[in-house]
């Protein structure tokens, strides 16, 4: 998983590449290896509010029509092993009231050393809320395989004073989470929890008769909201938050301010509390294709490095026209 917060305290006191690659290879060995992560948490995205089924299964079929979104993040560029995340969802109503969905997440940290795939499928019901709003309840079912692979490590030797740690090939853990998403055309807002299941993975027994284990899946919490102002009859702005909360990691606070021009050209600006700066600029190309495009520049001491050239995000989505929406909304979430 892509562990921001307990990764950043280890770089802040690394000088020079050289030593970043020992400290890495030996954060890798200890934590994985022997004690463990605690409080695992789920992958962080920039463009949240175009992914937003990836973490709340109530948002599947509220634009309408079927869709298909795919978002790729590379996270840290330059350092050696960093995360990487790759997501792809298709929605879509099936009725006025009902949407079904699919959700695939990979996330990769250590050039394929730890690897976690997750296969969700997902229901959402709708009701009339107001004159021009509507209030979705959704469910999402799968799971998780996780993939462990201690050779991939760069001068990994078995021998080491850690022990021999054990690979893990697919192993499966079954996971469920829920949200609750309201939107009109202009505003939305969503809670959501989308695992409720705190698996323990690689569960073994410790030197003095204890146990250890690679990673503990926390439950985490996300809210999300923002709205759509019209500044005239060419230019909208819209302001949009995200808020995630975990046991054992800080609050984490996403905040993001994108223009709107003629509902055809996005630009904006996106902080995540201190952590980092983002860039994004979007283009509905057709009426049926978006692409979006995303750029953060850390804020710690891991943004000075010269290693570390920031983190980049490219999203796709392509919707199909249906009988429940025969004209694409310009809907921007």
């Amino acid at each position: 998983m892509a562990m921001r917060n307990l990764k950043q305290d280890i770089y802040t006191s690394i000088d020079n590449k050289n030593n970043m690659k020992n400290i890495y290879i030996s954060f890798i060995l200890l934590f994985i290896a022997s004690f463990g992560i605690q409080a695992q948490q789920d992958a962080q995205y920039t463009q949240y509010m175009y992914n937003t089924l990836a973490i709340n299964p109530a948002y599947a079929g509220s634009r309408g029509v079927f869709s298909i979104a795919a978002l790729h993040r590379s996270q840290w560029v330059g350092l050696d092993g960093a995360p990487t995340t790759q997501t792809l969802n298709f929605n879509t109503p099936v009725s006025e009231r009902v949407g079904i969905g699919l959700s695939i997440v990979n996330d990769e940290i250590g050039n394929g050393t730890n690897q976690d795939t997750y296969f969700d499928g997902v229901f959402s019901y709708s009701i009339p809320f107001s004159n021009e709003g509507k209030l979705s309840f959704g469910l999402k079912a799968g799971g998780h395989f996780l993939n462990v692979n201690f050779n991939q490590l760069r001068n990994y030797q078995a021998e080491n004073n850690l022990g021999t740690p054990t690979n893990i090939d697919k192993k499966f853990s079954p996971n469920f989470g829920a949200g609750v998403y309201y939107h009109t055309e202009k505003f939305y807002a969503g809670f959501s929890i989308p695992n409720f299941l705190e698996t323990e993975h690689f569960d073994r027994s410790g030197e003095n008769g204890g146990t250890s284990f690679l990673a503990q899946e926390r439950i985490n919490l996300y809210f999300i909201s923002g709205y759509v102002f019209d500044l005239n009859y060419d230019w909208k702005i819209k302001p949009a938050a995200l808020f995630k909360a975990v046991q054992g990691a800080p609050l984490q606070a996403d905040l993001s301010a994108t223009f709107l021009l003629r509902d055809k050209f996005s630009f904006g600006t996106a902080y995540r509390w201190s952590a980092a700066l983002s860039a994004l600029i979007g283009m509905q190309i057709t009426d049926q294709l978006m692409l979006g495009l995303a750029y953060d520049k850390e804020t710690t001491d891991l943004g000075n490095t010269a290693f570390n050239d920031g983190s980049f995000e490219v999203f796709l989505r392509y919707e199909f026209k249906t009988r429940y929406n025969k004209v694409l909304t310009p809907r921007f979430f």
